[in-house]
């Protein structure tokens, strides 16, 4: 049994009610909670959040919702471990698909599609859970300067570049797995690739316009 959390808080620090802002007719949340109706995978869909308004929604979305008590819904009272462990641990479901709000442009096929990988690759394979990623080969820095290549003659073209990958908004592994983790991923995890435009993720006011702007691409193109 596949179950989708979408695990969503009151506050949000960088921008403001975050996960009901105004998305594609609707707000953010709602949204999600609609693309996941369409994935016929998914058998229960459960928003889990400590805000009273959201999980209204949730209840007139027609899906479950989990009561997360406040201290797990802040970095400064729980440790984001914990905060994975408590929603596992109030969820059924063998496995637990977590999903972002704040990533409207994953489509419901890649959830299929991932669902789909997760089955290959985890279930029947070697691999312990599944993300999502965008993979890139780019010149990094940090404050003390190149990560990952040389200045000088010992710089290398992009294509020569290690590969990285940065996770995007979809996680999957069985719930006793997350619950004994305290995480949502394992350390060998399966990583689905999808394509740059449905890896946006809205962490402050510009990602929201640069979200719309892509979702209305991709929906125009479908």
């Amino acid at each position: 049994m596949f179950t989708a959390v979408i695990p969503v808080r009151g506050g949000s620090i960088r921008v403001k009610n975050k996960n009901i802002r105004p998305f594609a007719g609707t707000n953010l949340l709602i949204h999600k909670i609609r693309q996941l109706k369409l994935v016929a995978e998914i058998d229960k869909i459960v928003v889990s959040s400590d805000s009273s308004e959201m999980l209204q929604m949730a209840e007139e979305e027609g899906v479950g919702t989990h009561t997360r008590s406040w201290e797990y819904c802040d970095e400064k009272t729980a440790p984001f471990g914990e905060v994975v462990k408590n929603v596992a641990e109030g969820l059924t479901g063998d496995h637990l698909i977590w999903v972002l709000c704040t990533a409207p442009c994953i489509m419901p096929e890649h959830y299929s599609e991932g669902i789909g990988k997760y089955q290959t690759h985890v279930l029947n394979g070697e691999d312990d859970s599944l993300i999502t990623v965008q993979p890139f080969k780019k010149y990094i820095w940090d404050d003390n300067g190149p990560v990952n290549y040389q200045l000088g003659r010992g710089h290398v073209p992009s294509q020569q570049l290690p590969q990285y990958y940065m996770t995007t908004g979809l996680r999957i592994a069985p719930r006793v797995k997350m619950i004994e983790w305290a995480y949502f991923t394992g350390e060998k995890p399966y990583m689905y690739a999808i394509p740059p435009l449905n890896c946006v993720d809205i962490d402050d006011e510009d990602d929201l316009i640069i979200a719309e702007v892509v979702y209305g691409l991709l929906t125009k193109k479908n």
